[in-house]
């Protein structure tokens, strides 16, 4: 989702590992269950294998869920977190989108902008169906990493939503006191956390816009 509009921006100022999660772009289909822990563990053996201590994590959506775990199971390889349109658990969306996760059906996105993309990229375009199946089971299962371990996140995170994304905003507005927002930063210090909600934004339309996004980035990871 125009990961590919900001990237090279993002390149300009700074090295950029941009990692395509198990059966996504470029990375084979696998039968190994998708799991956001496991996940999280492939990114940190790509930071392994780069030899890459810590670094600023930044995802959206799904890789919003595996980025917060990935910060939860290591705090010391992420500097600073980075999080769009995502949740770290399955109450943090709207019920709206939690049942449409459940009514969803593999047909739905045949011969849609997604299996285009697949095709274009997958090392093997038969997996398509398989790929699907596999994250439609993902989206279904619900998921919560803990409160308490979201308050106890020692990086500052920054947080971009739609207002019209999907997410609970009464959820998300709980997240941001966890990691210390929300106050009257009038009388006492402003947060090392961030939040920003972009007007009149949905989820997908979120991601496309790109100098939006670079400007709360460079503001945020300077």
């Amino acid at each position: 989702m125009n990961w590919a509009q900001l990237i090279p921006e993002l390149s300009k100022t700074r090295k950029v590992i941009a990692i395509e999660l198990q059966g996504h772009g470029h990375t084979p289909f696998s039968d190994r269950k998708l799991d956001l822990a496991t996940l999280a563990s492939d990114v940190e053996g790509v930071m392994n294998y780069l030899k890459v201590d810590s670094a600023d994590v930044a995802g959206y959506s799904m890789g919003g869920s595996v980025a917060y775990k990935l910060a939860i199971q290591s705090p010391k390889r992420v500097k600073k977190l980075v999080i769009i349109s995502s949740t770290y658990k399955s109450t943090g969306w709207r019920p709206e989108v939690n049942n449409a996760f459940k009514a969803f059906k593999p047909e739905f996105f045949n011969n849609t902008p997604f299996e285009t993309a697949y095709d274009a990229v997958a090392p093997d375009k038969t997996k398509w169906p398989n790929f699907l199946e596999q994250m439609l089971a993902f989206v279904r299962t619900s998921f919560d990493m803990g409160d308490s371990n979201i308050a106890k996140l020692p990086m500052p995170v920054l947080i971009i939503s739609g207002d019209n994304d999907g997410l609970d905003k009464v959820e998300l507005m709980k997240t941001y006191q966890l990691l210390g927002g929300g106050i009257a930063a009038d009388l006492a210090p402003m947060p090392k956390s961030h939040l920003a909600i972009v007007p009149s934004q949905s989820h997908v339309g979120l991601m496309m816009q790109t100098k939006i996004i670079l400007g709360y980035l460079d503001d945020f990871l300077k």
